[in-house]
């Protein structure tokens, strides 16, 4: 079982040691350039942004090309696709509709959603849609559903493979769902939603599911991993909720900033951020949260990569119902994330007050990314403290 500490946010911020001043912007582009240009090269990364942020104060490093055709560099402002990382918003938006008394997480899905009632999402909650804890939900929406009466048909019809919090399924389809509900609460459409009520109030003005025609000249092209072809994300059932935001590394620097309290925030959005980070699942790699996974700090190289393994995200996995609690402190929170074209991954501790987003217009393996930003994180946390 993940045995996580938990510590009053309070208390982290009062007793952590200042760590950025002690870290210079020529330290922190030789560690990142020292980690990450074997990955780059192994991989052939045509572009890659790194942001971090330590006790509130953000370094980038950018490196390579968004669109090689037109020699065109990335930056600070680049715009990559953010594949499954786009999950942490949706979650984000339901906690929002939570605070704003719209629902209640504990909510069972067919409560929000009257054409499943009867179905097996009378037994299953919000909350276990946004924990990947619905007892077997697929990776995918099957090939054969293109429109919502399918989709209402084919969940209506769905038997999971165990009880909701029993087994671990990751699922674009449990968060597309989520993503559904969330939006229809606000009134509107889940990608409404998002531009109205939630990336305002994160100062997020970078960051789209459609990507403005006045910002195409930032979006950077993928390249695929089968024939090195330029790609971008296509359009499916359930996208934009489940994998299809596009954001910059300077807005994914502050969303961190954001979960780690360095921000001034209206009240809503911080509970909000904070009802993400909260677990109660374990499963034996990490304590599941709203799409959050959550290791002890110092993280164990190699729990962390089979955490981060293919078989962690194709095949379900055991999981046990716990205690609820906030994952705080010493606890190394991350994400991974892909299209076709395009890897990312995030994560933070918020005991070191740091946090660092890595975004690649190259899908590569998710146990190297997870491995190259811990060991970017101790590498500058030991900087910073000589």
């Amino acid at each position: 079982m993940t045995i996580i500490r938990t510590v009053a946010v309070a208390a982290v911020l009062l007793t952590t040691p200042a760590h950025a001043q002690g870290l210079t912007e020529q330290a922190f582009q030789q560690i990142s350039e020292s980690v990450f240009r074997p990955v780059i090269e192994e991989f052939d990364i045509p572009g890659i942004a790194i942001g971090v942020t330590m006790d509130g104060q953000q370094f980038f490093f950018t490196d390579g090309l968004a669109d090689r055709a037109a020699s065109r560099p990335v930056d600070r402002d680049t715009l990559f696709e953010l594949g499954s990382n786009s999950k942490l918003f949706t979650v984000a938006l339901a906690a929002l509709a939570e605070q704003r008394g719209f629902l209640s997480l504990q909510d069972p899905v067919s409560s929000r959603m009257p054409a499943l009632a009867g179905s097996a999402f009378d037994a299953v909650t919000l909350a276990d849609l946004a924990a990947h804890a619905t007892g077997g939900l697929p990776l995918q929406v099957p090939d054969a559903v293109t429109d919502m009466d399918g989709l209402m048909t084919y969940l209506n019809a769905w038997t999971p493979q165990g009880g909701a919090g029993t087994r671990r399924a990751y699922s674009n389809v449990s968060i597309g769902l989520l993503g559904l509900i969330a939006g229809e609460q606000f009134g509107t459409t889940y990608t409404d939603a998002l531009a109205r009520d939630l990336l305002p109030g994160l100062g997020l003005g970078s960051t789209f599911v459609d990507v403005p025609d006045a910002e195409m000249a930032r979006y950077a092209f993928g390249y695929s991993r089968t024939d090195d072809s330029p790609i971008r994300v296509n359009p499916g059932m359930l996208d934009a909720e489940a994998y299809g935001i596009k954001s910059s590394v300077t807005d994914m620097t502050r969303f961190l900033d954001a979960h780690l309290r360095n921000l001034t925030l209206e009240g809503e959005i911080t509970a909000a951020l904070a009802r993400t980070r909260r677990s109660d699942y374990d499963t034996a790699h990490y304590a599941q949260a709203m799409i959050w996974e959550g290791y002890p700090w110092p993280v164990d190289a190699a729990a962390l990569a089979a955490g981060n393994s293919p078989d962690m995200a194709m095949s379900p996995q055991p999981m046990t119902k716990v205690d609820a609690r906030q994952l705080e402190g010493d606890v190394y929170l991350n994400k991974t994330g892909a299209t076709n074209g395009f890897g990312s991954y995030v994560a933070m501790v918020p005991s070191e007050r740091i946090g660092v987003v890595v975004l690649a217009n190259r899908n590569y393996p998710n146990p190297v990314r997870a491995e190259a930003t811990r060991e970017l994180i101790v590498q500058l946390l030991a900087r910073a403290r000589e």
